[in-house]
């Protein structure tokens, strides 16, 4: 069973090194969060899953990766100057804040339950701002990106030519974005720091109904492809009245977390909206002549775009699972071998010397194509427990048959199935086992 406590996985990352809590030793800084050596390794690994995906196995999409800081010019272009905003309440009886389209009760404080103690609503954005160079001033003013979507906006006419593409084409990026969000909430789920998984996919305008189709179909497999049960998982389009003021369109991957179902990624039609604006406010031509049809055209952006880190989250809900195993009950996250943190372990059977050489080298070959913990720790039924909660999928058991006979034994994570392995024979068992 998928966790359907936040509290299960939450524990689970702080005691086995996924997340932490950034400056706990400080008392904490509200919404922020530090990933520890499982936890940076398994959102690396969403991150290189999607590239994979959206990058490396197509030819139609490049990679780029744009600056954080920017000027005000790039975002009053594109309208997060003047509509990037949520509206802002306070409870004038326990003086919390809180956004009044997230209430369940636009007139009952959450916190305190009194009703009828907000202030009006007012508008409050959601950028960072900063001062770039070392006088203050209006002329200094940048802002930290909300999004990754406008460097590749405004990066597209060099994309275009120095990539030597032609619509139907893809720009993807992934990377940090900031939000100074009003009520951070859920752990990871929505911070002020995060990561984003962006693809601006540039089309003719006339293809662009059937290109988001094609991405609302091709974006909800990948999460089932990467171990989501599909009855977790739904694609909802966005009512007239949520749509961002540049869509035509769009339509949200959501997971059933445990407050309920909620976004994962939103798969957007952006028009030809951002580069009509860049190239108005920046005076540079944003656009593409098709020789084979003789037309100039701005083309029309379909947008796949996905927090890292929720998804990571999401990844780890519908991964960890309970069962029993010689009558003791077991905590196991299946999670796909592409994004396991370790795919993984070599655990010699005893520390003795005469088998940690070898178990050293064994080690040593798999580490050349995966990452691999050591482990010598503790009894063995112990180590295969530990591996089993963070998710590794193969556990590589050296012991001293293994002196006589060149063999080691290969552990399942997901049945406990053991078979021995010539260890001549090994990268290739295991590359068989993951699928890569």
């Amino acid at each position: 069973m998928p966790a359907t406590d936040l509290d299960q996985i939450v524990s689970l990352c702080k005691r086995r090194g996924f997340v932490y809590q950034s400056a706990e030793i400080y008392g904490g800084f509200r919404s922020t969060y530090d990933y520890g050596p499982l936890g940076s390794l398994l959102l690396r690994n969403v991150k290189n899953a999607w590239i994979r995906s959206m990058v490396q196995t197509r030819d139609d999409v490049v990679l780029i990766d744009a600056a954080i800081l920017g000027p005000p010019q790039v975002w009053e272009a594109s309208g997060h100057l003047g509509n990037f905003t949520d509206p802002l309440v306070d409870c004038t009886n326990c003086k919390t804040r809180h956004r009044l389209d997230k209430l369940d009760d636009p007139r009952v404080c959450p916190e305190c339950g009194a009703v009828d103690s907000f202030t009006e609503a007012r508008e409050f954005n959601l950028m960072f701002k900063t001062q770039a160079g070392p006088v203050e001033g209006a002329g200094s003013d940048a802002y930290l990106r909300p999004e990754t979507a406008q460097g590749m906006f405004t990066n597209f006419a060099q994309v275009l030519q120095t990539a030597r593409k032609k619509p139907p084409f893809g720009i993807a990026q992934v990377g940090k974005s900031f939000r100074n969000e009003i009520t951070p909430q859920n752990w990871i789920f929505r911070t002020r720091e995060f990561e984003q998984m962006e693809l601006e996919f540039f089309v003719p305008p006339a293809d662009s109904p059937t290109w988001y189709e094609y991405w609302c179909r091709e974006r909800m497999n990948w999460y089932v492809e990467h171990g989501i049960p599909e009855s977790m998982l739904r694609l909802r389009a966005h009512d007239d009245d949520e749509l961002s003021h540049y869509s035509a369109g769009t339509s949200d991957v959501e997971f059933m977390f445990p407050w309920g179902f909620d976004e994962l990624e939103g798969i957007a039609q952006r028009t030809d909206y951002d580069l009509k604006q860049h190239a108005e406010h920046s005076g540079e031509r944003l656009d593409y002549f098709d020789p084979q049809t003789n037309e100039r055209y701005v083309p029309y952006v379909i947008e796949p775009a996905a927090g890292a880190t929720r998804t990571m989250a999401a990844f780890l809900l519908a991964a960890y699972d309970e069962d029993v195993i010689n009558d003791e009950t077991r905590t196991v996250l299946r999670l796909h071998p592409r994004l396991a943190p370790y795919q993984v372990a070599v655990l010699p059977l005893s520390r003795k010397d005469t088998l940690t050489p070898l178990a050293h080298e064994v080690r040593k070959v798999l580490a050349d194509r995966y990452m691999v913990d050591y482990d010598e720790t503790q009894n063995i039924g112990k180590r295969y427990r530990r591996q089993d909660e963070i998710g590794t999928p193969l556990a590589v058991t050296v012991d001293f048959d293994s002196l006589d006979d060149n063999a080691v034994t290969v552990r399942d994570r997901d049945t406990t199935e053991q078979v021995r392995v010539p260890i001549a024979d090994l990268v290739g068992a295991v590359a068989n086992k993951l699928g890569f």
